[in-house]
């Protein structure tokens, strides 16, 4: 052995010496370095924005020495344009580029695989940033990244903004080349990622309904999600024996779903709700997921947003459908101030088979502000519940295996554990015990709760200092408040105004303005007038007045508005084209009035298809005289789930002589990964408004969630419905505290809580669908 060693230390020596550093500066010489690489080889992409690329790296490296392809700087090399990367090799590691200000198509930005001869092998992605790299147009679908072959790894990355449809980060399954991949995705960040207003808002998704019985064995390891709300679904599994651990959840509306597939493990996460609405946690389906040791934190999701919801399932059901819950573990998890959890969760006609052999074991239960910790929706006998602890304070009647106790607490810094009361350990089964040992390497604790500080400080400090690029900022850029005004005599100056596409304050200084095509927002946009003397608006037979393109954001404030010359055909309008970018809207302290349809004026506000407005806030202003619809977003009749607003609030408003629709909201088909749209329609006067045609006056098809109360409604659409909800899944609404005087009725569901409304001379009588 001792002649042999030096002859191998040669060997290796000689090796190193051939590896190269090689500098390219271009598509072409990319190109060529890739063609001519050799293990150990280091490319070298100059800084500098390099347009409409599309990189192919289909080298060969080997385990000791990978070919590595970095930036001069990190974050300096700038892929944009109409640009893709695509790994088709073998121990190929790309380090340190910045994605942005571009889109890749059809096509994920990054694929590991070239076509489908040429599939990626221990490849990896890091020290990288994928930043606002959407298709231009919202429903134009494509992954972020998409995880072909195996033993690939993407890790030290940042991913933020994505806005247009399709999951961020897929892993696909689709022959034996791609399964047991043992993918490793680690210490990357997730930043924000707006509500889609659809499915297809996932974070991350391992595998497809298709391939769920087929094992990935994907590692989800050491990530920061920080204010995920594409969908449901943050993290999406439908594939078998996944790992998602030493994970942070902050502030997001979603959690980890255990949609489809078996035997996977969720442990040692952390789950920062922070009171945030739709906060959730897990969601269990199948067969054999565990989920222990994780720290749910003020999580305040419902339904199936859960802290924790355990599914009910389809008899018989088909892999793609809801496979009964069996043989499930959910132990030494710790609760504070959640709101409740579920079980038999989604039961109906069709999910009739509630869960079987699930033991939910040792959890602790804080809460301080909620009466009730869980909610049963079926059958629990399959449940075998021992050793949960639960604030004394609970009032709730609960099962036995959970005992109220005088729980304690424990400081990290200011955010506070709870602890465990109780003297006794209760014993597990020496089978779940021996399982647990072969499943995570461990037995599980003998304490109740998430207990391990140490690991809590661990799994924080590594959230923020070791996930993502260092070189990237995690901090959400604030959008920049207007600071310049601008006063504009006349329309040709608004036109001007506008072209600089920057925040401003246009302050309309004339009396009248005469207008052939709209004005157009594309920034942080607030009109205001230097008097409260109306401004007349003329206008052409054009789109719109006010037209609201992606990244937008319109206030109207302090105007008074006669519009009886308008002949657009919407007063205000969101680009029609269907821009991945979101819009928003504010009109607030204004008096619009004399809008007409005579004159072509359809309505106040159209929304378009297939784009989002993140709000639309309607407040303390007066609509009068108004011969046209109010604020219609109705044009999403795909029946896909998709919709045009999350959050919509019309609040303490007059609105007097509407002779059309005064609102409209369609969210159609029976999809159930989105939380909105959310609409509060509160303390307003709605007076002498009726429809054209007959229709209900305010329309409310599939709104996820409404709020309508406070109002007081006088000579509105007698004979006729004033308010239709019409719902074909589970929603929430509240109709309470109205004064109905000489109105029509409501036409409600089930989903409707209708209490201390005031009705007088009502012609025609509420009815219940």
């Amino acid at each position: 052995m001792k002649r042999l060693f030096p002859l191998f230390f040669l060997a290796v020596t000689c090796l190193a010496s051939h590896a190269r550093t090689i500098i390219v500066g271009n598509a072409d010489e990319l190109k060529k370095a890739n063609g001519e690489a050799r293990p150990g080889d280091i490319i070298v992409l100059k800084n500098g924005r390099w347009n409409d690329i599309i990189m192919k790296l289909d080298c060969h490296g080997t385990v000791e020495q990978p070919i590595t392809f970095k930036a001069e700087t990190p974050g300096k090399v700038i892929i944009a344009g109409h640009s893709q990367l695509k790994f088709g090799g073998d121990y190929i590691t790309v380090d340190g580029l910045l994605f942005t200000e571009g889109y890749a198509g059809d096509d994920a930005v990054v694929d590991f695989r070239i076509n489908n001869d040429k599939l990626a092998n221990h490849c990896r992605l890091t020290n990288s940033v994928i930043n606002d790299f959407n298709n231009p147009q919202r429903m134009q679908e494509n992954y972020w990244i998409s995880l072909y072959g195996k033993n690939n790894r993407v890790d030290h990355c940042s991913f933020r903004d994505k806005k247009n449809m399709g999951v961020m980060i897929a892993v696909i399954l689709d022959d034996d080349r791609s399964r047991s991949n043992f993918h490793s995705l680690d210490h990357n960040y997730f930043g924000h990622r707006p509500p889609l207003a659809s499915n297809s808002g996932e974070i991350i998704r391992v595998g497809v309904s298709q391939h769920c019985e087929f094992n990935s064995n994907t590692q989800i390891i050491d990530n920061f999600f920080e204010h995920c709300d594409g969908e449901t679904e943050i993290v999406s599994i439908k594939s078998c024996s996944n790992v998602i651990r030493n994970n942070v959840f902050k502030e997001c509306q979603g959690g980890v779903v255990l949609r489809h597939g078996n035997f996977n493990t969720v442990e040692n996460n952390v789950f920062l709700g922070n009171g945030k609405a739709g906060t959730g946690g897990v969601r269990i389906i199948n067969k054999g997921q565990w989920v222990v040791n994780n720290l749910f934190y003020n999580c305040r999701g419902i339904d199936f947003r859960s802290p924790l919801s355990v599914m009910n399932g389809v008899p018989n059901s088909p892999a793609f459908r809801y496979v009964p819950v069996t043989d499930a573990v959910v132990a030494n998890n710790t609760f504070y101030n959640c709101s409740s959890i579920s079980f038999c969760e989604g039961s109906d006609t069709e999910r009739s088979v509630p869960p079987s052999n699930v033991f939910l074991v040792k959890n602790i239960f804080y809460n301080k502000s909620d009466s009730v910790i869980y909610r049963a929706f079926d059958d629990i006998g399959g449940f075998a519940f021992a050793g949960n602890e639960v604030s004394r304070s609970i009032p709730q009647g609960l099962t036995s295996g959970f005992n109220k106790l005088e729980l304690g607490i424990q400081k990290n810094g200011n955010q506070p554990i709870p602890v465990s009361a109780s003297t006794k350990s209760t014993a597990l089964p020496d089978s779940l015990q021996e399982a647990a040992k072969k499943r995570l390497g461990h037995v599980l604790p003998p304490a109740a709760g998430f207990t391990n500080l140490a690991l809590l400080h661990q799994l924080e400090a590594n959230a923020y200092g070791q996930t993502g690029a260092t070189w990237f900022p995690k901090k959400e850029l604030i959008p920049a408040s207007p600071a310049l005004t601008i006063p504009c005599a006349n329309a040709t100056d608004v036109h001007n105004a506008l072209s600089q596409n920057r925040p401003m304050i246009i302050q309309l200084t004339a009396r009248e303005y005469s207008l052939d095509k709209p004005f157009t927002i594309s920034s942080r946009v607030i009109f205001t007038s230097a008097s409260k003397s109306p401004v007349h608006i003329s206008s052409g037979n054009q789109l719109a007045v006010f037209l609201i393109k992606g990244n937008g954001h319109l206030t109207l404030s302090g105007l008074a508005i006669d519009g009886s010359n308008v002949q657009a055909q919407h007063f205000i309008c969101n680009d029609s084209s269907g821009s991945s970018n979101h819009f928003n809207l504010v009109v607030s302290n204004c008096n619009l009035s004399k809008l007409d349809r005579a004159k072509g004026c359809l309505d106040i506000y159209h929304c378009y298809k297939y784009m989002v407005a993140d709000s639309l806030i309607i407040r303390n202003s007066q609509f009068a005289d108004n011969k046209c619809n109010g604020f219609m977003m109705d044009d999403e009749k795909d029946n896909k789930g998709y919709y045009n607003a999350e959050k919509i609030v019309i609040d303490n408003n007059k609105f007097s002589g509407v002779n059309g629709v005064l609102l409209s909201v369609y969210r159609g088909g029976n999809d159930e990964s989105t939380m909105g749209p959310n609409l509060s329609f509160r303390n307003n006067k709605v007076s002498d408004c009726n429809t054209a045609n007959g229709e209900s006056l305010v329309q409310l098809v599939g709104v996820q969630a409404t709020q309508i109360a406070a109002n007081k409604f006088s000579k509105c659409n007698t004979g006729h419905s004033l308010v239709t909800y019409a719902d074909t899944v589970r929603a929430r609404h509240t109709f309470e505290n109205n004064m109905l005087e000489q109105c029509g009725g409501i036409t409600a569901d089930g989903f409707v809580t209708s209490s201390n409304n005031t009705v007088r001379d009502q012609v025609s009588q509420e009815s219940q669908k």
